[in-house]
Parts: structure tokens; C-alpha cells; sequence
């Protein structure tokens, strides 16, 4: 490669490309395991999740789910994995499943909620209700979490009363494409999001897969509502910066959040979803 190409990959790298996780952690493989591996061992999970409730409760986890009895397991038992001073409760909203969510959200010893309106932001606001945390973290029930995971979204929030919502990168998890197949995938779209929000709110960038936040303020700016068509999440984002301050992206490793590639196959192939992508930032 000549001199000046060098540079130029190496200034796209440094100014639009975050380095992202080639290879998937081992804290994260831990827990992809079946519903049937992780229920033999049920009883340690109940005891992590009950030795993260220290005295008052510091954080609560907000996790919907709809019909998530093949991936529910793998993101509770991955979250009572958690290391951190705080004192954390799981919250698992049922948003009417049909299959063994339910069984095994109440098996797992986490906070069982059942919301029967249905929609995410139904089932998120149901979690608000019930949690008792300073702050709140939304999690999403096909996703995989480091155990340092909440520290990296709250402490922002602790450190700095200007940030009024924290939130967090993902990565996929080869499934249905290798991993190497995904991380390219990664790198394309981390770039057309650097582009894509020179004119646009980067506040669309907010997932609920992992985000964080102050319980007053999301009551304060009346939850999770939002007009139709627009993302609750991003929107939330929106209504938090503009009333209370700041939005902090963490980027660390271990703040990643580690979701299922199941979406590939709902929204097309990775060539379809990068000319959707395409198509979205010339329009």
C-alpha cells in the first residue's frame, strides 16, 4: 500500500471507524448456550441474581420480551455475571408470549412482569413501573452482556450530573454469517453512521439494547412515549439531552453489547441491508 493510502485508511480509521471486537469474548461464548444447558444450572444463576440485590436498590435492568424462550437464558444468565459496587435487580417484562418465556423468566429468579398491551415501549414503560433503581438500563432478550456491562453505562451518569443518558455499541454474534463476515458488516456501518450524522440527530444511534439513564428524568419527559414512525429509543435519547444535558457514548470492549444476527434474515441478506443503508443516506 502506497504512503498516502496508508494514511488516508489510517485518518478513516482514527476520525469514522471505532476498532471493534474481531473475535467474540469468552465471557460472552460462556453463555451461549441452549435453554436446556443453562437450566441445569438454574440455581446458580437464582443466587448471582439474588446476590446483586444489595440493600437499596442502585440499577434496575429492563428487559422486554416477546416469544424469547430460545435466547431469554443466555441474557439473564449473562447479566447475574455482573461485577460491579451497585446494587442491581433484573426486571423481565413478559409482553404476552406464547411459548416458555414466562416458565423460564420466573425459573431464572429475575423480576417477572407481564405487560399485555403490546409493543416495546408498552412493555418498557410496564418495567419503569416496577423498578425501584436511580437509574435504568434497557436491555433487549436476544442479547448477551459483559460483566462489566453496567458499570460502563452508569458510571457516565455518576460521574457527570450533565449526562443525561449514557449508551453503548453491539456487536453481532455469528449465527447465520461468520464472524469475520459480521465485523466487516460492523466497520461499513460505523462508517456510514459517522457520515450519516453530520446531517442527521446522532440521537438515532440510541438502542435499547443498551442504554442508560437517570428513573426521575425518564418520568419527568413522560417515558417511553413517542409519535408513530420514529424509534422510542432514539426519541427518549432526544427528549433526555434536550431537557437534562448530555448524550455519552461508550465505546470500550467491554460496554459492548453482544446480540443475535437473527435480524439478518427478518430484513434480507448483508448485501440488502447495506443498499437499504445506501439508499437511506443519499435520500
Amino acid at each position: 500500500m502506497e504512503k498516502g493510502s496508508r494514511r488516508v485508511v489510517g485518518y478513516l480509521f482514527k476520525h469514522f471507524i471505532d476498532m471493534r471486537p474481531l473475535l467474540v469474548p469468552k465471557y460472552i461464548l460462556a453463555h451461549q448456550k441452549s435453554a436446556k444447558l443453562i437450566l441445569e444450572n438454574i440455581s446458580d444463576v437464582r443466587q448471582k441474581i439474588q446476590a446483586l440485590k444489595k440493600d437499596k436498590i442502585d440499577v434496575s435492568v429492563i428487559i422486554p420480551a416477546f416469544n424469547e424462550e430460545e435466547s431469554i437464558l443466555s441474557t439473564i444468565s449473562s447479566i447475574s455475571n455482573t461485577i460491579s459496587n451497585f446494587s442491581v435487580e433484573i426486571i423481565v417484562v413478559d409482553n404476552n408470549s406464547s411459548d416458555l418465556t414466562k416458565d423460564y423468566i420466573i425459573k431464572s429468579g429475575a423480576t417477572y412482569v407481564h405487560e399485555k398491551k403490546p409493543g416495546v415501549d408498552n412493555a418498557r414503560t410496564a418495567g419503569l413501573s416496577h423498578a425501584s433503581g436511580i437509574y435504568i438500563i434497557s436491555a433487549d432478550a436476544d442479547t448477551i452482556y459483559s460483566p462489566k456491562w453496567i458499570d460502563e453505562l452508569i458510571l457516565p451518569l455518576q460521574k457527570n450530573d450533565k449526562v443525561a443518558i449514557s449508551y453503548g455499541k453491539f456487536a453481532f454474534t455469528p449465527q447465520h454469517y461468520s464472524r469475520l463476515t459480521l465485523y466487516i458488516y460492523e466497520l461499513i456501518s460505523d462508517l456510514y453512521k459517522r457520515l450519516n450524522v453530520i446531517n442527521k440527530d446522532k440521537a438515532m444511534y440510541v438502542y435499547g439494547c443498551s442504554s442508560a439513564y437517570r428513573r426521575e428524568h425518564v418520568i419527568a419527559v413522560n417515558g417511553y412515549e413517542h409519535p408513530i414512525g420514529l424509534n422510542e429509543d432514539g426519541y427518549l435519547a432526544v427528549k433526555l439531552r434536550d431537557k437534562f444535558g448530555l448524550m455519552h457514548k461508550v465505546s470500550r470492549k467491554k460496554s459492548y453489547a453482544w446480540t443475535s444476527s437473527r435480524k439478518f434474515l427478518e430484513d434480507g441478506s448483508l448485501i440488502q441491508r447495506l443498499m437499504k443503508k445506501l439508499k437511506s443516506f443519499f435520500s
